[in-house]
């Protein structure tokens, strides 16, 4: 088997939200401090996988910790910013436009 629950879960949760299931990956490091998994989308999907005020990327977050605790695993997600991303200058403008 090439993919942990914990990695099968992340990716077919996530598919499930996004428009462009085709660009989810999901990458898997084992360190001291436990799992992580980076989760890379199309830009156009962040906003979707954050969800208002965060509260989407927090369920997640949750329902991996539980994924976790049944695996004896402690499960930390890392959702990795597109180029170009929305933080910073396009923020900016868009708030000078106002």
């Amino acid at each position: 088997m090439d993919q942990s629950v914990d990695q099968q879960f992340l990716e077919f949760m996530v598919k499930s939200i996004v428009d462009h299931p085709e660009d989810v990956v999901v990458k898997r490091q084992i360190d001291e401090m436990g799992v992580l998994l980076s989760l890379k989308v199309n830009p156009q999907d962040m906003g979707q996988i954050i969800g208002r005020e965060g509260s989407t990327a927090k369920a997640i977050r949750s329902l991996l910790r539980i994924v976790g605790v049944k695996n004896n695993a402690r499960v930390n997600l890392k959702i990795e910013e597109p180029e170009g991303g929305m933080r910073g200058g396009a923020r900016e403008a868009s708030a000078e436009q106002l």
